[in-house]
């Protein structure tokens, strides 16, 4: 391995023509504009950013490759694969010649409280209205000027000089002298940066690819440390031939409602690994068979579909409701050992129903989740082979069902409480009907329903004199449109429900079929307007506590409610 020295400038040229592609496996961009911000401003005060890592190419390149973002196609033969470095390298050309969508970077001067001038980088954020890039004055080189900036895309290696200087005369409206002064200033910052070095260590030709592959995940460098995926992706291609990168871009293609609820990337190797019968962790990860990953990617997909289905028949739509994310490789893991019809599955969905819902609501996987996913795997998968149920959660002992007064206790489930996002969770596959336009709960309606307070928080803190730790229960929650939340406001619950049913069309039946969708007892709902607004509240909550819990056993058995 040879150390070397390679101004900007030079980097940029064997971008531009292509000498210097990525290996495909490479992760993608993972840089904020925080860390472009600062490495430009490293760079421009020439300070050391860290070293490369390149392989020399000879004419039988180890790994397909591609352009970094924003380069154009290559028009020269590739001499070298970056297998180190390209955070830093995208990141200073796209910046440098204006490629993100939403920032545009800057340079200027700031003095400091000591009367010292400071050269700092500003990451304006820009936007695009009819055709129109905004902020406008960014647009205007005199506006721009007048705030004391300059684009960095003028300061770029290898920018033609007229483009400079019909940027200086416009910014000095046409004044030569002042023109000449902003080019020189411009032509300054342009030197610093074409002449920055990025030194980098250069593997030579011929080494062979698990060599370079050793190299890159060990010595790789950059602030955004390699994740386990990674890693993966770099001895996946190396196995294969294959771009793991393309595979879980199909699979999300294939299973599109997967991103509501995790990185299909994760549930990828999590799946994998519990195939293998190993823990669900990153050291499992390492350890993986990664030819006969690359094989079974189809039945990858469908556990990934199976998992999906089960969840949205359960009614958990999204990560924002989802208990907890430890049931997905799981369900991912099964769904080969699930039969296909008749009663045979039926019989095995409501094993797979009991087992969901005591994950959401035993704290089965509050601690130590990758060891107890792989024992409840085996267990499962034992039951649907006609063997005894061995799987942990089912131990009532261990893990007993939710009771009415634990009910009572759990926080607000906008939290990540797992009991309480369960309860939730319960009124939605009740329906959760909307309790003024009475549109049943969906995944398509998600984003317009708020969490709402039944006793609202005002009214309790006003007449109840109660805190916030007693108002903001899972059982004083329920969702709904936010446009209805806005016309409750903080109303007793008698008064906006009065207020429903006036203006309702269908009258008091329907808003109270409404009400019980999201297991809420009318009775104690409605005769919550005497003078002990406490007292009505507590006995509110141990009864919808009771109606809560009684529907939770039954799905915690596998049952279909009749509540």
């Amino acid at each position: 391995m040879e150390a070397r020295n390679r101004t900007l400038t030079d980097w940029f040229t064997r971008v531009r023509t292509g000498q210097v592609l990525l290996p495909r496996f490479q992760r993608h961009e993972a840089w904020g504009h925080r860390e472009i911000t600062s490495l430009l401003e490293s760079v421009l005060r020439g300070l050391p950013t860290g070293a490369a890592l390149t392989l020399e190419i000879g004419d039988d390149p180890p790994f397909i490759a591609r352009t970094l973002v924003g380069a154009p196609a290559p028009t020269e033969r590739v001499t070298e694969h970056l297998l180190d470095g390209q955070q830093r390298l995208t990141a200073l050309w796209r910046a440098l010649h204006d490629d993100y969508d939403d920032r545009t970077y800057l340079v200027g001067i700031e003095d400091d409280n000591d009367g010292n001038a400071t050269t700092i980088v500003r990451a304006e954020p820009t936007y695009d209205k009819k055709g129109q890039r905004y902020p406008l004055w960014l647009e205007d080189p005199a506006e721009c000027w007048k705030r004391d900036w300059i684009p960095l895309s003028l300061c770029r290696p290898g920018i033609p000089d007229d483009d400079v200087n019909a940027w200086a005369y416009a910014a000095a409206d046409g004044d030569s002298r002042e023109a000449w002064a902003i080019d020189k200033t411009i032509s300054r910052y342009s030197t610093t940066i074409g002449a920055f070095n990025i030194p980098f260590l250069s593997l030579p030709p011929g080494t062979p690819r698990e060599t370079a592959l050793d190299v890159f995940i060990n010595m790789n460098t950059s602030s955004v440390k390699l994740r386990s995926y990674d890693i993966v992706v770099a001895q996946y291609e190396a196995a294969t031939g294959e771009s793991l990168h393309d595979q879980v871009a199909e699979l999300e293609a294939a299973v599109p409602r997967l991103a509501s609820y995790r990185e299909a990337e994760n549930l990828l190797l999590d799946v994998a690994a519990l195939r293998e019968d190993r823990t669900p962790s990153q050291a499992s990860y390492h350890r993986l068979d990664l030819r006969h990953l690359s094989e079974q990617f189809e039945e990858l997909t469908r556990g990934a579909a199976f998992a999906v289905g089960v969840l949205e028949a359960e009614s958990i739509f999204d990560s924002d409701r989802l208990p907890t994310v430890a049931v997905l490789p799981i369900l991912g893991a099964l769904e080969p050992h699930v039969p296909k019809g008749g009663d045979e599955r039926g019989n095995a969905m409501s094993l797979i129903r009991a087992y969901l819902w005591r994950s959401f609501t035993t704290g089965r996987y509050e601690g130590a989740a990758a060891t107890r996913a792989l024992q409840d795997l085996r267990g499962l998968i034992d039951a649907l082979r006609g063997g005894d149920n061995s799987a942990p959660i089912f131990d009532e002992e261990l893990y007993h069902l939710p009771q009415p007064e634990e009910l009572v206790r759990a926080r607000w489930p906008k939290t990540r409480q797992t009991l309480a996002r369960a309860m939730l969770c319960a009124s939605l596959r009740r329906g959760a009907f909307d309790i003024a336009d009475g549109a049943k709960a969906t995944p398509g309606n998600m984003n317009s329903r708020e969490y709402h307070h039944l006793f609202p928080d005002a009214y309790l803190e006003q007449k109840g004199d109660l805190e916030s730790s007693e108002i903001d229960r899972a059982l004083n929650c329920s969702l709904i449109t936010w446009t209805t939340n806005r016309r409750i406001g903080a109303k007793p619950p008698l008064t906006y429900l009065k207020e429903r049913i006036e203006l309702g069309s269908l009258g008091e039946g329907e808003v109270r079929r409404r009400l019980e969708s999201h297991l809420i007892p009318w009775d104690e709902f409605v005769s919550s307007s005497g003078d002990d607004v406490a007292g009505s509240y507590r006995s509110f909550l141990e009864a919808r506590s009771i109606l809560v819990a009684d529907y939770l056993t039954d799905l915690c058995h596998g049952r279909e409610p009749n509540t």
